[in-house]
């Protein structure tokens, strides 16, 4: 028999899995990444991300839509700015782990590490 989810630890369980949803794509890391500290136009962004402007917009627009970024638009550019720190706190704890782990493999006993074991295809 199988215990059932109390409908408030579901209702965790859900948003917490769909931030993870919108958080889980290398690009939008990267975004976060290149807002943090000061908002950018869509043309900003573009010059030190690879992609294109279509692919771009549509990941600024995920980000927007669920409340991680912010914008606002001045004459014909758009501004992105941070509005969910604690969303771009989470992404900076988790990637600063991996990257420790990535360049020191030995520093962190076996069963501790976020790094997924099996590579990830890209």
């Amino acid at each position: 028999m199988t215990k059932h989810l109390e409908p408030e630890q579901r209702r965790v369980f859900d948003a917490a899995a769909a931030l993870f949803a919108v958080l889980a794509t290398p690009m939008r890391l990267q975004i976060l990444s290149a807002l943090c500290g000061h908002e950018k136009s869509v043309s900003q962004l573009l010059l030190g991300i690879d992609t294109t402007q279509p692919n771009l917009s549509q990941h600024l627009a995920v980000l927007f839509k669920t409340g991680v970024l912010a914008k606002r638009k001045d004459g014909t550019q758009v501004f992105y700015r941070v509005q969910s720190e604690k969303a771009v706190a989470l992404c900076r704890s988790v990637c600063t782990q991996i990257a420790i782990e990535m360049d020191e493999p030995d520093a962190v006993p076996d069963g501790q590490t976020l790094s997924p074991r099996v590579p990830v295809l890209a």
